[in-house]
């Protein structure tokens, strides 16, 4: 648990969105939610906005941070059943535990920058390691525009954690390789 009262407030604030949606988001709620005496959140944050604009933030930085240490940790694939496996797995986490809270966050969040571009600014996809890995992979096997093909890749895959957030349970094994195969196409 990081230790500035701000990281810990975003943290808090990301638990709160990721339980009790968009609505329950308040600053009591993040009080409670970080044991911390009524006011602290207002204090640091004086309005909503501020703290969902931080929410954001942390948001961001975690994500990163993870996509940067999955790509540094891993090689790129030597074949499609590689890559399937690696995004299998990566999916596995943003399905699970902490991932699970993150990526219930992440889509409010999405929901909540359609009326504020300035949170859309913060969540735009960014370069990272994770991401460099696939488009890697995609160049080494003579793919055509692998930037394009990597973001549309991602992007699928991002639908699939989406849709099995909403209607639970994992991502079928045949999906994810459907995938791969089309990107390779």
């Amino acid at each position: 648990m990081p230790t500035d009262r701000r990281a810990v407030l975003a943290d808090a604030a990301i638990d709160v969105l990721a339980e009790a949606g968009i609505r329950g988001l308040t600053h009591r709620a993040v009080d409670r939610a970080a044991n911390l005496p009524p006011g602290t959140t207002s204090a640091y944050y004086r309005t909503r906005h501020a703290l969902l604009v931080a929410l954001v933030r942390r948001l961001v930085a975690l994500d990163q941070a993870e996509l940067q240490a999955v790509g540094e940790r891993t090689p790129v694939p030597r074949n499609a059943d590689e890559l399937a496996a690696g995004i299998a797995a990566f999916v596995e986490t943003r399905l699970t535990g902490d991932g699970r809270r993150r990526s219930l966050a992440r889509y409010a969040c999405s929901i909540e920058s359609v009326h504020h571009p300035e949170l859309r600014e913060i969540l735009v996809p960014r370069r990272n390691a994770g991401r460099q890995v696939v488009c890697d992979f995609l160049t080494a096997q003579g793919v055509t525009d692998p930037e394009d093909r990597t973001v549309t890749l991602l992007t699928c895959v991002d639908g699939l954690v989406f849709d099995r957030l909403v209607e639970g349970g994992t991502v079928p094994a045949e999906a994810i390789h459907g995938l791969v195969a089309a990107a390779l196409r």
